[in-house]
């Protein structure tokens, strides 16, 4: 994949709502997104990853705010990834701790 996309074409690949593109842009959970000379936004491949990211962090139900701590360590300190680590290592700690929870409550 490569090349410029719409916030449409990115809505579907994502399965983001094109409000949401929107929102997490407004918040700072995408860096600014370039726009064409028509005005529209144009994402990138990077910008299609990093969502993807970031929907795996909410729908295993990483707050927003923490996502956008996480967001904030990338953009301030992008060569630096203990913090972020930490961050990640915490959520995957309480992911584990609920799919536990959850697997006893089947039983």
């Amino acid at each position: 994949m490569s090349g410029k996309f719409s916030i449409q074409q990115v809505a579907q690949k994502t399965g983001l709502s094109i409000h949401t593109l929107r929102y997490y842009e407004k918040v700072g959970l995408l860096a600014p997104i370039p726009r064409g000379t028509n005005g529209h936004r144009q994402y990138s491949v990077e910008d299609i990853t990093w969502l993807e990211f970031l929907v795996r962090l909410r729908e295993t139900g990483m707050s927003i705010q923490k996502v956008l701590a996480f967001a904030d360590l990338v953009r301030q300190h992008p060569d630096e990834v203990g913090e972020r680590l930490v961050l990640l290592e915490e959520h995957r700690d309480r992911v584990k701790k609920n799919l536990e929870e959850l697997t006893n409550h089947l039983q």
